[in-house]
């Protein structure tokens, strides 16, 4: 499964900014040792559902550290019987580029 996951904490930074909180949840998710991808929305995240829904909830817990509420966005792609997609879709969408 692809989880694409997104986490607010309420309060933040004084301009309204929450990159510190969303660093650390970033951090866990790196450090779990699964396939990953950040962007300025969500960060992608793919392993087995027992695994990928731990690093959520640790990376929600991170990101919360200091706050009273956390917000958490979460899209799942599963899809059983199929691994390294992170990348493969993608790709497969780069290769219909490629021929138009």
């Amino acid at each position: 499964m692809i989880v694409a996951f997104s986490v607010s904490p309420s309060g933040g930074e004084p301009d309204g900014g929450v990159s510190e909180a969303v660093a650390r949840a970033v951090k866990v998710v790196r450090e779990s040792g699964l396939p990953n991808s950040t962007n300025a929305m969500f960060t992608n995240v793919e392993g087995e559902w027992d695994e990928v829904m731990d690093v959520v909830k640790r990376a929600v817990e991170a990101a919360g550290e200091g706050s009273a509420r956390v917000g958490l966005v979460l899209k799942a792609d599963i899809r059983p019987g199929f691994a390294d997609q992170l990348e493969a879709k993608v790709d497969r969408i780069e290769a219909h580029l490629r021929e138009s």
